[in-house]
């Protein structure tokens, strides 16, 4: 992989499945140090985008490189270069948020001192009440908020994203997107999946818009036009 070649690569890829097709042609690139906004509905594609980027998901056509690595030819090494931030993360209810951190984060082959752990759910907005305190009582709110921290813990060359505000009242969404200024200057490539477009346009240096399997409006941070994001994102662009 060249010095300049992006983090992600993706190129025409498509999915098929027997009842419908997927994702059609789809193409985005996510370079070092910088972040991308997938924007799209329920059922434009951006699921199987990320099942396809965690090796997960075969595609019918197309390539796909994360870090130089075709996931699906090499799912182990291809997850081994990423964090990935689901929805709705799995985590342990017997455990504490540290405990939780602790483990989850020792399992990529990443052993962190207390105090490192500590910082990370400290700069997730997690309160220090409730760092030791078994996760059975957590809302969904708190729950994210221990996932961001781990997912932040790995310093690896892709953070997948998946709705990572989801849960988070408007200042915790706010307080997350500030954390992903320190991942963005350390050269992490983000792919950020989410139907935020407010979210987006603040923390995003790239916007594409997710329809029907492909990218059908991309823009520069420079260019961000809100009212177009919001026509293309809810289809009434095609509808005028």
């Amino acid at each position: 992989m060249s010095l300049n070649a992006p983090i992600i690569h993706i190129n025409g890829l498509s999915v098929s499945f027997p009842s419908k097709n997927v994702l059609s042609g789809l193409a985005l690139q996510v370079h070092a140090g910088s972040i991308y906004a997938l924007l799209g509905g329920n059922g434009a594609g951006k699921s199987t985008t990320l099942s396809v980027l965690l090796g997960f998901t075969r595609p019918t056509s197309g390539t796909v490189q994360v870090a130089g690595i075709t996931p699906w030819e090499a799912p182990e090494r291809a997850r081994s270069q990423l964090a990935y931030l689901p929805e709705n993360v799995a985590l342990y209810e017997h455990l504490s948020a540290v405990e939780n951190a602790d483990y989850l984060v020792s399992l990529s082959g990443l052993r962190q001192p207390t105090e490192a752990i500590c910082e990370a759910l400290r700069a997730a907005g997690l309160q220090e009440a409730a760092w030791h305190q078994r996760l059975a009582g957590f809302s969904k709110g708190m729950r994210q908020k221990v996932a961001i921290a781990i997912a932040l813990m790995r310093k690896v060359p892709v953070l997948l994203l998946d709705e990572p505000t989801s849960g988070l009242d408007p200042g915790a969404s706010a307080d997350f997107h500030a954390l992903l200024e320190p991942v963005r200057a350390r050269g992490t490539a983000v792919l950020m999946v989410t139907h935020d477009l407010l979210g987006a346009a603040e923390v995003a240096d790239r916007i594409g818009v997710l329809d029907h399997g492909r990218i059908v409006h991309e823009v520069e941070r420079q260019d961000f036009d809100l009212n177009a994001l919001y026509a293309h994102f809810t289809g009434r662009e095609r509808q005028a």
